[in-house]
């Protein structure tokens, strides 16, 4: 009975919550770099087809890597994780958008290529 009494009353058993702060800890800011990725992100899923979306996506990923390593240097005190998850994820579909519409073109081309060249021999042969 006694264990149980000094555990409750021990200070060091019961830590103290979570939300108390240090008066010097900064306050959460949110990261300008993961919703440049995120807006990046976008930008590559709406011109994906047109083939633009090249460039967007490819600076949004080389962007998420140093929002990447921002956030993990904030310990906690620069949020926008999920920002930077779903630029990340539309900047792969942009890029995948433009890789399937370069390979439709091509493909579309290789056919109307070969549907113009009709006959390889002259008309005046029977």
């Amino acid at each position: 009975m006694t264990d149980v009494a000094h555990s409750v009353s021990d200070p060091a058993a019961h830590p103290a919550p979570a939300s108390v702060r240090h008066p010097q800890d900064p306050d959460p800011a949110r990261s300008t770099k993961a919703a440049a990725v995120l807006a990046l992100g976008v930008a590559a899923i709406a011109t994906g087809p047109l083939l633009g979306g090249v460039v967007p996506a490819t600076i949004g990923l080389l962007l998420s890597r140093e929002a990447r390593g921002d956030l993990v240097a904030g310990r906690g005190y620069l949020t926008g994780a999920r920002h930077l998850q779903i630029g990340r994820m539309l900047a792969w579909i942009g890029l995948g958008l433009a890789v399937a519409s370069l390979v439709t073109a091509s493909v579309l081309g290789l056919i109307s290529l070969v549907d113009g060249a009709g006959q390889d021999f002259p008309d005046t042969s029977d």
